[in-house]
């Protein structure tokens, strides 16, 4: 049997772009021209109509808008080559730019960190909604078509891009991307953001000075990575950082650290390697901080097991929609994991210290309960501190 980590020949080869993708929106060229604000987008070899169907061109490409912001060099991303993402470039490099979410032939929402917010400029039917879905996948190492209709990939460092094809899609196809936020992230910049508050600031530096074992929680789009990469970058230059995450985003500003991405098996079914695996393989190259960057299934048990002897320091993060939730999400993945109840409410308790829950409200993040796990009557509680 081949060793999990040896990739297929079919793995070492990207994707190929159709030809109509190429004319519509260029090939891969990185020396090759940038589409300029106020004018049409075009592909980096100076193409600009989408062929459809046999071959006959046909419709224009996606048109960018003057934005408020000439991008500068203080708002580029550290290390994310946003020129990757074609004709979302100037977008993304608009500011505080969080997300972008094309929706079909219905437009293009940005949020700027305050809400998504519809930019009024964009216009692309669902023929070019859906090339460009294919370039980005394509750029990224995968292929998304009808077999294989949604789709998540790593664009360089950073940049998260997500696509789903109809009809899995019953609103046509739709493209959401994480972008990373320029300048990094502190604890102190967001103490001055409003993120958390001065005495939160304190507690969480003595929480992570103290190598307590951290769970960061929220809904979808709370900060919770935003949040556990300014915890990272507290941790003292000497210790070795192992990440390990299911698509790679998280931006830390600290001098060792090791990212292990999982990755999807391949068109023929094989060379899968998951969070679980990725865990065994971490604990052999001696963290002295070992971080989840989202837990979601089975991987649970094993990071439960890895700060439960003697792997302090820890973190991860966790979709639940209150503190009060935090414990049945847990126990829904200690189901999938094969933990009982009982079991998992044990190491749970054992394993965090410091529960962090963000809420977001009128499209502010914010640090919003603290709280400590607890067993009760053998299941699972949380106690907001």
């Amino acid at each position: 049997m081949p060793h999990p980590f040896v990739a297929s020949p079919s793995w070492q080869r990207e994707p190929p772009v159709p030809s109509s993708v190429e004319r519509a929106f260029g090939p891969r060229d990185r020396d090759a021209p940038r589409a300029r604000v106020g004018s049409p987008v075009v592909g980096p070899a100076g193409a600009g109509r989408l062929d459809r169907g046999g071959g006959a061109p046909g419709g224009s490409v996606p048109t960018v808008p003057t934005v408020p912001t000439v991008p500068t060099e203080a708002t580029r991303r550290p290390g994310a080559d946003l020129s990757l993402l074609g004709p979302l470039e100037v977008f993304a490099a608009d500011g505080p730019v969080t997300d972008l979410f094309v929706n079909g032939d219905r437009g293009l929402w940005i949020d700027r960190g305050a809400g998504a917010e519809r930019e009024p400029g964009w216009t692309a039917d669902e023929a070019e909604v859906r090339a460009l879905a294919v370039q980005l996948i394509a750029r990224g190492g995968r292929h998304i078509d009808e077999a294989t209709p949604a789709v998540d990939v790593r664009l360089g460092a950073g940049i998260r891009v997500h696509a789903v094809l109809p009809p899995v899609s019953s609103t046509g196809t739709t493209i959401s991307v994480r972008v990373p936020r320029a300048g990094g992230f502190s604890l102190a910049a967001l103490a001055r953001a409003g993120m958390i508050d001065p005495s939160q600031e304190s507690a969480l530096r003595a929480a992570v000075g103290g190598r307590k074992n951290l769970l960061v929680t929220g809904a979808g789009g709370t900060g919770k990575t935003t949040l556990l990469a300014a915890l990272l970058a507290e941790a003292p230059e000497r210790e070795r950082l192992v990440i390990i995450e299911d698509v790679a985003e998280l931006q830390v500003h600290h001098p060792h650290v090791v990212s292990l991405e999982a990755r999807q098996a391949n068109l023929e079914g094989t060379g899968r390697v998951g969070l679980d695996a990725l865990l065994r393989e971490a604990l052999r190259m001696r963290p002295d901080r070992l971080v989840v960057g989202e837990c979601r299934g089975a991987e649970l048990r094993e990071l439960l097991a890895a700060l439960n002897t003697g792997h302090d320091g820890g973190a991860g993060t966790l979709h639940a929609n209150s503190l009060a939730d935090v414990p049945a999400r847990l126990e829904a993945l200690g189901a999938i994991a094969g933990l009982s109840p009982d079991a998992l409410a044990r190491q749970t308790v054992s394993a965090f210290d410091l529960v962090l829950h963000l809420e977001r409200v009128d499209g502010r993040r914010r640090l919003a309960q603290m709280g400590r796990f607890e067993q009760r009557d053998d299941r699972l509680a949380v106690e907001a501190t």
